[in-house]
């Protein structure tokens, strides 16, 4: 972490340590001393969020984790009018720290009226809102098999792949980022009935920095 000044930490519900780092413009959220995010990489969460994307009227959106804000601010940006979005964050001390020191960073999308806040377990809230969701956006983790939090996982295997399909409405879609490519993760979309697609993204938009995955289920 040299270079880095701390800035706050944090646990997960799995006892894994978040930190909140700052190096001049830069600001990064780790785990295991890995960096999970960072606000000079984040193009690929807005790509995200245009392939999974329902032009419905009144169309609802569910984001699977805060991060700094910028898959939600995406998503807002791509709603069609009447939408609305729903962020479902795990760890109470992230949405503190988008409220205090990384809102700026998306264009505070807390402070959205079209969106509103989960505190809590992704997984919990897609089995409970069934037929719910025109569109949703997964990214919780590094990736279908890269987990800092290992509750994370059910996320991605068959089971909670069904779930997610179950909580989608006719014609939605749901989009997982990954750091890794993973086509067994793309065989197990379409075992569990998606249509699957997998796009090789830019993680600083078009032709821009490291290249990520968006894995897309069809309903």
């Amino acid at each position: 972490m040299r270079g880095y000044t701390l800035l706050d930490t944090a646990r997960t519900p799995d006892g894994v340590e978040l930190s909140l780092c700052e190096r001049g413009p830069e600001l990064v959220i780790r785990a295991h001393g890995i960096d999970l995010m960072s606000n000079r990489m984040h193009g690929s969460e807005a790509q995200m969020a245009a392939l999974a994307r329902c032009p419905r009227e009144g169309a609802r959106v569910l984001v699977g984790g805060l991060g700094m804000g910028y898959t939600a601010r995406a998503a807002l940006d791509l709603l069609p009018a009447g939408g609305s979005v729903t962020v479902c964050e795990l760890v109470p001390a992230v949405v503190d720290w988008n409220r205090v020191r990384l809102g700026h960073l998306a264009g505070h999308p807390l402070r959205d009226p079209r969106l509103s806040l989960v505190v809590g377990d992704v997984a919990a809230l897609l089995r409970d809102t069934p037929g719910a969701w025109d569109s949703i956006l997964l990214d919780v983790d590094n990736g279908p098999r890269a987990f800092t939090e290992e509750a994370n996982a059910k996320l991605y295997a068959s089971g909670g792949l069904g779930v997610t399909l179950r909580a989608l409405r006719g014609g939605g879609a749901v989009a997982y980022w990954s750091a890794f490519e993973d086509r067994e993760f793309a065989r197990r979309l379409a075992r569990a009935g998606f249509r699957a697609e997998e796009h090789k993204v830019r993680a600083r938009g078009v032709n821009r920095g490291p290249w990520h995955w968006v894995y897309v289920g069809r309903g």
